[in-house]
């Protein structure tokens, strides 16, 4: 029997399977295997790990915050019949949680078991969390093979953040939002989010005041935004502070013109710790 794997999002798959005839065939009487995966990050794991067999599609659109994903009717009966859903729980993307909870098939919180910072779901930002997550992934695909040889590339990219990072002249991580602990924690930064979690949670006026007045004790000289949200809050404590604005990806989603410059989430980590390494003056 040969297996496909698809990722859906609002997509309609209809399959027919005709058995052959007499002598049979390896690849006669197959189906497909219907997979949901909640945002990018899953989606990338899923499409390495399934190789040329893998067709994946991302429930969360393009260039949009995963954070904010609603799902159609239609969007919610694909969860319903899948074979396999892969999320992030813990309220990350509620809409998906709490329909993965009447999945058919195999539904796969992909966090559950690790070390988590309480409330924050980003471990993809720490290639060796992520690394976990992928072998959850391959294990849900009975693929190990692929994840191994994904996880081979998160640990090289772990090393070259070890070595990037190991020699800076500050290092205050100040972001957008709280999505960057557990990069901070590996790679032994101390992050100081402007918003929480959640980047609709917006500080108040005086928060911002005592953000801005940090980064000045501080000596900071960057401040990072983010490409999927507005960069005003962090341009106003930058402005307040003296300091410059440089880009830094959380990969919660990747644009359309990203996806067509053929970007993914390893090279975006990697142009992650250039701008790390320039903003945070290392050697």
């Amino acid at each position: 029997m040969k297996t496909r794997i698809v990722l859906i999002a609002g997509l309609t798959v209809a399959v027919a399977a005709t058995a052959a005839g007499c002598g049979g065939d390896a690849d006669a009487g197959g189906g497909e295997t219907e997979v949901v995966a909640g945002f990018y990050p899953l989606a990338f794991a899923a499409e390495r790990i399934g190789g040329e067999g893998a067709e994946v599609t991302n429930v969360t659109p393009a260039g949009a915050e995963p954070h904010d994903l609603e799902l159609s009717v239609r969007d919610v009966e694909r969860v319903r019949s899948a074979d396999l859903v892969l999320y992030a729980g813990g309220d990350f993307q509620p809409a998906l949680e709490e329909a993965a909870g009447s999945a058919e098939g195999e539904a796969v919180d992909v966090l559950e078991g690790l070390d988590l910072r309480e409330g924050d779901p980003h471990v993809w930002l720490d290639p060796l969390r992520f690394a976990q997550v992928a072998k959850r992934i391959g294990a849900a695909l009975e693929d190990p093979g692929g994840a191994r040889r994904l996880v081979s590339e998160l640990v090289e990219l772990d090393n070259e953040y070890r070595a990037g990072l190991a020699d800076c002249a500050r290092r205050e991580l100040v972001t957008g939002h709280d999505a960057f602990g557990y990069l901070a924690e590996r790679y032994r930064l101390e992050v100081i989010p402007i918003a929480g979690v959640s980047p609709e949670a917006e500080p108040s006026p005086r928060e911002l005041e005592r953000i801005a007045a940090l980064v000045r004790d501080r000596g900071v000289t960057t401040v990072f935004v983010e490409p999927l949200l507005s960069p005003e809050v962090a341009e106003t404590v930058a402005r307040e502070a003296g300091a410059e604005t440089a880009v830094l990806n959380p990969l919660e989603g990747l644009t359309e013109e990203q996806l067509e410059r053929g970007e993914d989430y390893l090279s975006v980590m990697r142009t992650n710790l250039e701008a790390l390494r320039e903003g945070l003056e290392c050697r």
